[in-house]
């Protein structure tokens, strides 16, 4: 039976955790923005689509996974991937396109991919990598693992037809997967309600027999505690859920749509910046005397030198060289 809950626990973390929390957050934001300033300087080509505004889906999802467990995303990666524990030197290196990237430059930011890390790529075809998810959790079970593969997918891939067949397969089969629906309202430039008939995404689970939750997107904790009970779910009853994590992003849909002025308000988004998850897990950490006002700057200050060493190291990094254009290349 679906249900829907939006938290805000009370329970007081350690430091430990608020520490990790705070400074894969904050790492992610400035990868993100430093990102942006170097797609405006040409070091970036093609599309890019950055994680602003949702760093508290991916790292308090991923926080409750081990590391032998899977993820897999779509095109809006970066946070997904630095969460999952991905080099960001590495990863920066192949937004630029250089031999030291994770892929040796070839799939630059859409394209995302980690074996060491179980990170199993960005995908830029809309909802084409729900089945795939399908896929790894059914390898998993086959083989007789206790594994979990998270899958992330914006509210642009739920009228996908890959969306309800993989839903249905997951719970037919009882895959150990958990499907989070990054809800940003707006798929690429849509309004949900414009898109959606059912517009409360975590009920489509009620469809096809399986657990569904909604939860605040920009609250980390609340994100952590839903995914980590489907997380539990999973590894007890290889039982798949369908999160629906509510959430906003505050640039727009990628570099070519910055300020996305056409499809909502500036009032709108100065409104929910207002809900900016980084700072309101930072004042909840002060508050409580988790963390000191030291120990915060310390982590911006730490997040802000490695990503500066990560767009030092990519700008170092050579370009492939040609021979590389049909290395790696297969077909049947």
């Amino acid at each position: 039976m679906a249900q829907t809950k939006t938290l805000t626990p009370a329970t007081k973390i350690d430091a430990e955790l608020a520490r990790r929390l705070l400074s894969q957050m904050l790492l992610i934001r400035r990868f993100e923005e430093r990102a942006a300033e170097m797609y405006a300087l040409g070091k970036i080509g093609g599309f890019l689509h950055l994680y602003i505004g949702e760093e508290a889906v991916g790292v308090g999802a991923t926080s409750v996974l081990r590391p032998d467990d899977y993820v897999i995303s779509a095109y809006r990666e970066h946070g997904h991937c630095l969460a999952k524990g991905s080099d960001p030197r590495r990863m920066m290196a192949e937004l630029f396109g250089r031999r030291d990237g994770l892929s040796k430059g070839k799939g630059g930011s859409m394209h995302l991919f980690d074996k060491s890390k179980n990170f199993l790529g960005g995908h830029a075809i809309v909802g084409a990598h729900l089945p795939l998810a399908a896929g790894a959790a059914f390898a998993i079970k086959y083989q007789g693992g206790d594994q979990v593969v998270l899958c992330y997918f914006g509210d642009g891939a739920v009228p996908q037809g890959e969306f309800h067949e993989s839903m249905n397969l997951a719970s037919l089969w009882k895959l150990p997967v958990v499907y989070v629906c990054e809800n940003n309202r707006y798929a690429m430039g849509t309004a949900i309600h414009r898109a959606l008939a059912q517009t409360e995404i975590w009920r489509y689970a009620e469809t096809y027999g399986m657990a569904g939750e909604a939860v605040d997107g920009m609250d980390v904790l609340a994100v952590r505690d839903v995914v980590g009970r489907a997380v539990e779910r999973c590894r007890r009853e290889q039982a798949p859920t369908l999160i629906e994590a509510r959430t906003y992003r505050f640039r727009g849909h990628s570099m070519r749509d910055p300020s996305a002025a056409v499809y909502r308000t500036k009032e709108e988004v100065e409104r929910e910046k207002e809900r900016d998850p980084i700072r309101l897990f930072r004042e909840r950490c002060l508050k409580d005397g988790t963390l000191t006002e030291a120990e915060v700057r310390t982590i911006e200050k730490e997040m802000n030198d490695l990503v500066d060493e990560a767009v030092a190291f990519a700008d170092a990094s050579p370009e492939p060289p040609l021979e590389w254009l049909t290395a790696e290349v297969y077909k049947e």
